[in-house]
């Protein structure tokens, strides 16, 4: 084996948590480089949630590690059971999209990705594009290559199947769908998360079917949320989103806990393994301050997503924002008719969505109650408050929430 080789395959397996296999990965890459050709490396992503997180980043660093070998990155959009949604309806992210949808949110990936990824070297491909010709002689031939025994080896199916609880045959084809992309795109790896190392073997399976090499299955760490507890999700609202404003990438760093913060420089950043050692052994010989560590993971990550004098202005405006207790220099500004208020006065549910600081009246009254909500400094607690729409007020609510009211 040679060592070049040999080394290429241990950097593209760090972090890996399954690997299916280190032997095919090592042929595959010697193979490439005696015949010149790039390894297709497949990455699937829904189209119904165009947002990439941190979470979705986790993948996408491996993927550029291909790349910065000279492979190339499939970038499949399921498009087509975008667009079909689950008739099932078990599944809330899967809905009924339209062409138009899914063509918007496409070009939102791309923008996206193409943050880490390198453009050229890039294949997108949608899905629909050999499924929707398919006629349904075609989808039972398909599946006539599956067993529902493998099938249920699935655990989630498995548990559910043994408590009674149904399974509809639209939920056993998505795996089969994810499977036969990449025997159409002729794929040599596979990344995906943990919770997706069944519909990547699957496809190892299908590929043999076909007469094709099985690919490489690689599955990556799932990154935990602000929460500290459960997997980054827009739904759970603990993500940080790349494309979000510098100071809120970096106000929202802050706020991880100072165990999870190891895993953002590992798994974010890619930052070497002794490294983080000698970070971690510098904050508990006292040497170094939790706060400044996480400050510089802040700048860091708000670096690989802005630039590094973004991510200098984000850290100097948090601290002084919240050591220094200040408002930040840029407010959103939110304007109410005077025809809209009653005796000068109006309610602080009402002020609070707004100046868009609560998604719901639901969730303004919960911040409100939890004394989260300061106008020009005075906490207000009770839900049914009315407040004195003066003029240039100061609307805090939360750690990162600020509003100035105008009245007109």
């Amino acid at each position: 084996m040679n060592h070049n080789i040999q080394q290429q395959a241990e950097g593209l397996t760090h972090r890996v948590v399954d690997l299916v296999s280190r032997d095919e990965l090592k042929n595959k890459l010697e193979r490439a480089a005696k015949e010149n050709r790039p390894l297709r490396v497949k990455y699937g992503a829904d189209p119904s949630a165009p947002d990439i997180h941190l979470g979705h980043v986790v993948g996408l660093n491996k993927l550029r590690e291909f790349q910065d070998l000279g492979h190339t990155v499939v970038f499949i959009i399921g498009d087509f059971t975008g667009m079909i949604g689950d008739p099932s309806g078990r599944s809330q992210t899967r809905k009924s999209l339209s062409k138009e949808q899914v063509k918007a949110n496409a070009k939102s990936y791309e923008s996206q990705v193409f943050k880490i990824l390198r453009p050229e070297q890039t294949e997108v491909r949608f899905n629909s594009e050999w499924f929707s010709p398919m006629t349904f002689e075609d989808v039972i031939r398909l599946s006539a290559h599956v067993t529902v025994a493998q099938m249920l080896a699935r655990d989630d199916f498995a548990k559910r199947y043994a408590g009674n609880q149904p399974i509809s045959l639209v939920e056993f084809l998505y795996p089969l769908i994810q499977a036969y992309d990449s025997v159409m795109v002729k794929a040599d790896v596979e990344l995906g998360g943990t919770d997706q190392l069944f519909n990547l073997l699957l496809g190892r399976e299908l590929q043999k079917v076909f007469n094709q090499e099985p690919q490489v299955v690689m599955t990556l760490p799932l990154l935990e949320g602000l929460d500290g507890v459960n997997k980054m999700s827009k739904s759970l609202g603990n993500y940080i989103g790349v494309t979000e404003a510098a100071r809120d990438i970096f106000g929202k760093m802050m706020s991880v806990s100072d165990n999870l913060m190891w895993r953002y420089f590992s798994l974010v950043l890619c930052s070497d393994d002794a490294e983080i050692a000698q970070l971690q052994a510098d904050v508990k010989a006292g040497k170094l301050h939790p706060r400044d560590v996480k400050d510089d993971l802040g700048r860091r990550v708000v670096a690989k997503f802005h630039d590094v004098s973004a991510a200098e202005a984000a850290s100097a405006e948090f601290a002084r924002v919240f050591s220094q207790k200040q408002a930040p220099d840029q407010i959103p500004e939110v304007v109410v008719s005077t025809g809209e208020l009653k005796d000068g006065r109006i309610g602080v549910i009402v002020l609070l969505m707004r100046a868009k600081l609560a998604s719901s009246n639901s969730e303004a009254r919960r911040l409100v109650q939890q004394g989260a909500v300061e106008i020009n400094d005075f906490r207000v607690t009770d839900p049914k408050a009315e407040v004195d729409a003066v003029d240039g007020a100061v609307i805090r609510c939360g750690k990162r929430g600020f509003a100035k009211l105008f009245v007109r």
